[in-house]
């Protein structure tokens, strides 16, 4: 099997453990892993000029996600997805994306307003090229720089505890023009609500966000 990679494979040791798990759940998050395909670990250690020792390593983080499932003796699969599992927890994820939004907006500083106002502005010319993947991976980043400035671990422990389950759900289903278009504007309102500290609003608009995003999946998984 081939897979792509962008910039040089070969990682660092000094940063071997952190920079192989990165590089494993960015395959699976865009699709070049497949939920419910085997992880071809034989062709993943040539292509990172890795050993198998650190490469099952990554896999046990992931495994913790939820994005792989470790069969005894028989490797590693990226995680099926299902329809019952995304209805089960994606709700979840609607509510601890609200209750981000809340209190990040209590505790939010001007210049992490400003760091994310540019991602969206990185976001939106991605959109505007067509461009999905990287569209994609700033979105991500948007959510995830809400989820920090709560300074709340319990809550980033347990968010992300769930979030690689549905991770490459909400990455490899495709969007109609329509539904991309949708999603940038709940963006906007995002970015609007975040300004003016409003958690109730913002709480309000990240739930929708996340149930809207969930129909977009249901919608490709019957389509597959």
């Amino acid at each position: 099997m081939n897979v792509n990679l962008t910039g040089s494979d070969s990682i660092p040791r000094r940063s071997l453990h952190d920079e192989l798990t990165e590089r494993l759940r960015t395959l699976i998050t865009r699709g070049d892993l497949a939920p419910g395909e085997k992880v071809p670990e034989k062709d993943l250690c040539k292509q990172f000029g890795v050993s198998r020792t650190p490469l099952r390593e990554a896999l046990k983080v992931l495994a913790s996600e939820g994005i792989v499932t470790l069969r005894p003796n028989r490797g590693a699969m990226v995680s099926a997805l299902t329809t019952e599992e995304l209805e089960e927890v994606f709700p979840v994820m609607g509510a601890l994306e609200a209750l981000s939004g809340e209190i990040a907006c209590k505790r939010i500083t001007d210049r992490e307003v400003q760091a994310i106002r540019k991602l969206h502005e990185a976001m939106v010319q991605y959109w505007k090229n067509g461009e999905l993947q990287p569209y994609f991976r700033l979105n991500q980043r948007i959510h995830e720089a809400i989820l920090e400035a709560t300074r709340n671990d319990t809550l980033k422990s347990i968010y992300r505890g769930l979030s690689g389950r549905i991770l490459s759900a909400r990455y490899i289903a495709n969007m109609s023009p329509a539904r991309w278009a949708k999603a940038v504007k709940e963006h906007e309102a995002i970015l609007k609500a975040l300004d003016a500290r409003d958690g109730a609003k913002l709480s309000k608009i990240l739930k929708a966000h996340l149930a809207n995003k969930l129909a977009t999946v249901k919608d490709w998984l019957m389509a597959q």
